[in-house]
């Protein structure tokens, strides 16, 4: 007898859905847990927000002053103080102050020259200037040279003594500069007036080294007829350019800085 077929077994066309179904709960699943890790705290954004709406608000605890920022759960935080700037630095201001006490010293110089040479003053001879490096001192050099020479005369001698022993208890730099008119010389001795005007000054120099002023403070420089201070076309003109210039530094000179290379220079 023969054995039956065993009937086929009806094939599931549907199996994939069980599949689709496990994936769309796994994602579902994953939505919940991101959506559970990215929840904002309540709590934290009221307080947020507060402070934020306060600070656009510009709330002030007073009329005129800070203003004043609220957060809920902590106490309020006043803001820091504005403080001006002091425009002069500590060291501006000793700056200032030397400035003033050498102006001062100055002066007590500038008046004990003038004491001193009363009697040229009054003649004219002698002018004290006040600038804004300091003291000068214009001696007209018909009281100091013969014409054309750079040896000082017995009667100025006494003269720049008397200047000299005033500068010698000073600290000041002083510069002594000579001048000329334009009226040109040529000489052995003098080839030119910058020659003459720079011997002049040179010997004044020596005489107030000799009278005690230290040398590091004294400077010699010749002009000759480029620094005229009246015209030279008339007599009295030239006469007023033939001078000799002392000036008193209120400036002392302060320690040089080394420059390095690619490093800009102060202003």
């Amino acid at each position: 007898m023969a054995r039956k077929r065993r009937e086929e077994e009806h094939e599931n066309h549907e199996r994939w859905l069980v599949s689709y179904a496990d994936f769309i709960t796994l994602l579902f699943a994953f939505f919940v847990v991101m959506y559970a890790v990215s929840s904002v705290n309540e709590g934290k954004y009221k307080v947020l927000s507060n402070s934020l709406t306060n600070a656009f608000k510009n709330t002030t605890g007073q009329p005129g002053g800070q203003p004043l920022t609220v957060m809920q759960g902590s106490p309020p935080i006043m803001a820091r103080p504005i403080i001006k700037a002091d425009n002069k630095s500590a060291d501006l201001k000793k700056a200032e102050e030397k400035k003033n006490e050498n102006r001062q010293q100055m002066k007590s110089v500038a008046n004990n020259i003038m004491e001193a040479l009363q009697p040229l003053v009054a003649q004219g001879k002698v002018r004290l200037l006040e600038t804004s490096r300091g003291v000068t001192i214009e001696i007209n050099d018909s009281i100091l040279f013969p014409a054309g020479q750079s040896k000082l005369q017995p009667a100025s001698s006494s003269a720049m003594g008397a200047i000299a022993q005033v500068l010698a208890d000073t600290d000041f730099p002083i510069t002594i500069e000579g001048h000329t008119d334009n009226v040109p010389i040529a000489t052995p001795q003098f080839p030119s007036n910058w020659e003459l005007s720079a011997m002049r000054a040179t010997t004044v120099l020596r005489l107030f080294n000799d009278s005690g002023v230290g040398a590091e403070r004294l400077t010699a420089i010749g002009y000759g007829e480029t620094r005229p201070i009246e015209t030279n076309t008339t007599v009295e003109g030239r006469a007023r350019n033939r001078r000799v210039s002392i000036l008193i530094d209120s400036n002392r000179p302060e320690e040089p800085m080394e420059l390095k290379a690619g490093e800009p220079a102060a202003r």
